[in-house]
């Protein structure tokens, strides 16, 4: 005996998908900038002279990228604040993805900027800029162009990754989605919809990145 699939029984219900899905836009935006900015701080320091601090931060990069990002986000949640450093729920799930984000895109950016020839860094300073005015203006543009791809890969699979965060009660789409089957217990027709949303906005970001990339980097298609 079959079931009949009840659709319209989630219409009263899109107002928590779509705030949900907004709070994991908002994550996704704001771990993306940040993610990205200790990524392209970390390849800069990385792709230098092997000092302490390079090796403490190679060794921040083989932790958050040889541990499963839940137990990162728990260890944020319910292991700081034993250090006194209390956060709410989207304060963790924030730090929680801007973290894991900057140890992948370091090493992304890394490969791009390892590929680069040294002529460039030479032209540098024949020109008579610094090395931090050669690796902002003549290296990274070029870098960031040929991993870039790579990159928006990263930050989709970041904000997919967000999903967890529903595990320590932030209220974003897969928190809305699993509120919503306790309510209803229609549990193929809420996973169905939740399942198509992350689609759509997985297609949309990479599109809306991958324009960015076109626009600002010179990227190809």
């Amino acid at each position: 005996m079959t079931e009949q699939l009840d659709f319209s029984a989630l219409w009263p219900y899109w107002p928590e998908l779509l705030a949900g899905l907004w709070i994991t836009v908002q994550l996704t935006v704001m771990a993306t900038v940040g993610g990205l900015a200790i990524g392209i701080f970390g390849a800069a320091i990385r792709s230098g002279r092997t000092t302490w601090f390079s090796r403490i931060w190679g060794g921040y990069v083989e932790i958050i990228r040889n541990t499963p990002f839940v137990v990162q986000l728990f260890f944020i949640v319910f292991g700081l604040p034993n250090l006194g450093l209390k956060m709410t729920a989207g304060e963790a799930a924030l730090l929680a993805m801007v973290v894991n984000l900057g140890a992948y895109s370091t090493e992304i950016i890394r490969a791009g900027i390892q590929v680069t020839p040294k002529g460039q860094w030479e032209a540098g300073r024949v020109l008579g800029l610094t090395r931090l005015q050669t690796f902002i203006r003549v290296v990274l543009p070029p870098a960031l162009q040929r991993i870039y791809p790579a990159l928006v890969s990263q930050c989709i699979i970041v904000m997919l990754g967000s999903s967890v965060v529903s595990q320590v009660s932030y209220e974003e789409l897969t928190f809305a989605a699993n509120l919503i089957q306790s309510r209803t217990f229609l549990s193929f027709e809420v996973y169905l919809v939740t399942t198509g949303i992350y689609l759509a906005l997985s297609i949309t970001l990479r599109q809306l990145m991958m324009a960015a990339g076109r626009k600002w980097l010179g990227v190809q298609a």
